[in-house]
């Protein structure tokens, strides 16, 4: 199973991590009804490609710059699953340190109101 994270360990790592980088795996339109801030949007389907892309093509398509393959990287996406799916490709192509949110979107944006 790949490596979670939990809500406060992500509002943390967000806080003081400025290496951390945040993947929204979700549609553009759940993008559209709010993302955590901070992070960047490589649709679930597209994770692998985007992983294996050139740097500089990375960088071109995404606005930052493509992340080292010991680079922090959490995934998310709105309820979990597809997080996992994301973090365990991400891991097979050597991200050793990709974790999923397994809290997702969801209990991101119900925590966030409190």
């Amino acid at each position: 199973m790949a490596n979670t994270i939990k809500y406060e360990e992500l509002k943390a790592l967000l806080a003081n991590n400025k290496g951390l980088i945040l993947i929204d795996v979700r549609s553009e339109e759940e993008v559209d009804r709010g993302r955590i801030p901070g992070s960047i949007h490589i649709p679930f389907q597209t994770v692998d490609a985007a992983l294996r892309m050139e740097p500089d093509d990375f960088k071109a398509k995404y606005g930052v710059g493509k992340p080292a393959p010991g680079s922090e990287l959490v995934f998310y996406c709105q309820a979990g699953r597809r997080g996992e799916v994301a973090t365990r490709r991400a891991q097979e192509q050597g991200h050793i340190n990709a974790r999923n949110y397994a809290g997702a979107y969801s209990e991101w944006s119900r925590r966030q109101k409190n």
